[in-house]
């Protein structure tokens, strides 16, 4: 019988009951594979606020774990933050060509 060695854990760093932000992380022991990278527009209680975009200490914290950033579509909620996650994190991007476009 073989053994897992390391679990799987599946969860949000923004976009979760919210229109925006939408990233997500797959993460093993050794591994976090991210999933869109989004942005979202303030209403007007965010007076003097551009864009909002995830929150990425965790993967700052444990930034040598994570491999690559995966892009499902182009729409802004899902691509908007990524110039701010590759100045932070220097990670391959996948994505169709379409979407890159």
């Amino acid at each position: 019988m073989r053994s897992i060695e390391s679990p799987v854990s599946v969860f949000a760093l923004g976009g979760l009951h919210e229109v925006g932000k939408n990233m997500y992380a797959i993460e093993t022991k050794n591994d976090i594979l991210i999933i869109d990278c989004g942005n979202k527009f303030p209403d007007e209680s965010l007076l003097g606020i551009d864009l909002i975009i995830p929150d990425l200490t965790y993967l700052l914290e444990n930034k040598e774990k994570v491999r690559a950033l995966i892009v499902t579509h182009g729409h802004e909620d899902h691509i908007g933050g990524i110039p701010f996650f590759l100045k932070k994190l220097n990670v391959p991007v996948y994505a169709t060509r379409f979407t890159l476009g």
